[in-house]
């Protein structure tokens, strides 16, 4: 059995589809048990983020902020895949060792190789991993740059109009489709080894997943215009109004991480690393085809 939390979110709602698929046993663990739908999600594809119940995959409430209740969630499990960022990732890891979990696929973030703990957003991802190794439990983190789907806050502009107004106009970034972190994270979590006991090397890696390409914001706008066949406009946001726009419904110290790493230039998220495609043996998906496997999302 593998436990996978963030079940509905961007990467663990792939990666329970991908474990389902491959016929292992998924427990997913949620905070509130979903409806009772089974038609994959409100997008229909792949990749969507549906929160209906999914075939062959058992629902558990627990909650990571609270350990004690990971418990009935953790019995059984052999494999997990956790979140970055709770307050007490010893705990979780305690409670996985206790339940005898054999493997850990932690999600973590690209800045974590910096050590600066003087940034908000690379102090938790730090602690998140440093949490996972202290543990004793064998373990694979991910390092992945930003994430494709990120691409969806833009909704709210796209239904006003067909400018896209977006920070940080001349930072590059190798984003990945939450799909491919997924695959890595399943590779990971499935790698049984061989009759020898051999594992495929995964235990005790650190992977860095990108895409395979390395866009401005203007030029994935331009992509998206082309895959919904509108005439879009991009403008660069001025850091001043990034700022305060940001800071409407973000806590000050993680809008002054975010501005250490793209105005700073601390993290540099346009490096194309291979992880992809030497875990899963394919080349990442493009920005173009993510946005075609979500075009309904943007249409709706």
């Amino acid at each position: 059995m593998i436990l996978v939390t963030g079940a509905t979110g961007n990467v663990g709602a792939d990666l329970v589809r991908i474990l389902v698929a491959a016929g292992r046993p998924v427990r997913a663990l949620v905070r509130t048990l979903p409806s009772t739908r089974t038609d994959g999600g409100e997008h229909g594809s792949e990749h969507s983020h549906g929160h209906g119940v999914q075939p062959g995959v058992e629902h558990v409430l627990g909650d990571l902020n609270e350990p004690a209740s990971l418990a009935p969630a953790l019995d059984g499990v052999t494999g997990v895949f956790l979140l970055p960022g709770y307050h007490d990732m010893a705990g979780v890891l305690d409670e996985a060792r206790r339940a005898g979990v054999e493997r850990v696929v932690q999600l973590s973030g690209g800045s974590a190789g910096s050590g600066d703990l003087s940034n908000a957003v690379t102090r938790y991802m730090v602690r998140t991993e440093q949490a996972v190794y202290d543990s004793g439990l064998p373990w694979t983190v991910l390092r992945p740059s930003a994430f494709m789907s990120n691409a969806l806050r833009w909704l709210p502009q796209l239904r006003a109009g067909d400018t896209v107004r977006l920070p940080f106009a001349g930072v590059r970034a190798a984003t990945v489709d939450p799909y491919d972190i997924a695959a890595v994270a399943a590779a990971a979590l499935l790698d049984d080894g061989d009759e020898h006991g051999r594992t495929g090397g995964h235990q005790g890696r650190i992977y860095h997943p990108t895409g395979g390409e390395s866009l401005l914001p203007a030029e994935q706008v331009r992509v998206l215009a082309e895959v919904l066949g509108r005439d879009l406009r991009f403008e660069a946001q001025p850091d001043d109004e990034a700022r305060a726009e940001m800071s409407r419904t973000m806590p000050p110290e993680y809008v002054d991480a975010f501005f250490d790493f793209y105005v700073k230039g601390t993290l540099d998220e346009s490096i194309i690393r291979p992880d992809v495609q030497v875990v899963t043996g394919r080349p990442p998906r493009t920005f173009r085809a993510w946005a075609e496997a979500h075009r309904a999302a943007f249409q709706a």
